[in-house]
């Protein structure tokens, strides 16, 4: 041992790490996922909410909510392409499941529809909020295009509580059984 006084000790320490290629490849795969499977959800309540005139009001808000989803995933279409990353192969699972459950929710009602949206992106954007904290200054870019979805997300999340999301019947267990469906769907984006 050295009798030398530690000068390192005032030092900041240094940045972590990003995520290594397999890990950001899981992270994009996953996100992509999510859009996809977001826009499969709005399809699925536009289909029912379009067909009834006196609903154009909440038709419109997830018109609104579903073209933000279509942009993130475009965004993430093109960084798959760029970085030759493999999208889900359960794609085709996810647009039948989000489309199932934005028809069945919104089949429920309004409150019903927006509480699938508010379970959801309580979901997202804290995955992304961890995604942006793990990305760390090594993918500055891509850590910034997070930050940025998920405050959109966050968005989509305070229009649905705005419209009654907590009021919908059986909320409780509607919006944890959405939450752990997403959960779930993460984890297996991330390797499927």
């Amino acid at each position: 041992m050295s009798d030398r006084p530690d000068h390192n000790s005032d030092k900041a320490e240094p940045p972590k790490p990003g995520p290594g290629e397999a890990r950001l490849a899981e992270m994009l795969r996953v996100d992509h996922a999510g859009e996809y499977g977001a826009v499969a959800i709005y399809r699925g309540q536009q289909a029912v909410f379009n067909a009834l005139p006196h609903k154009a009001e909440t038709a419109a808000a997830i018109a609104e909510m579903e073209a933000g989803e279509e942009e993130h995933l475009k965004t993430f279409d093109r960084l798959l392409a760029e970085k030759n990353i493999r999208p889900t192969l359960l794609a085709p699972l996810w647009n039948v499941a989000g489309f199932g459950l934005g028809a069945a929710t919104a089949l429920m009602g309004e409150k019903a529809a927006m509480a699938c949206t508010a379970a959801v992106e309580d979901v997202i954007e804290k995955h992304y909020g961890e995604q942006a904290k793990a990305l760390g200054e090594d993918e500055p870019e891509l850590a910034a295009t997070i930050t940025q979805f998920r405050e959109d997300e966050l968005g989509h999340k305070h229009t649905a509580e705005e419209a009654g999301a907590e009021a919908a019947p059986g909320y409780t267990l509607l919006a944890g059984v959405i939450r752990a469906g997403c959960r779930a769907a993460i984890k297996i984006a991330e390797k499927v």
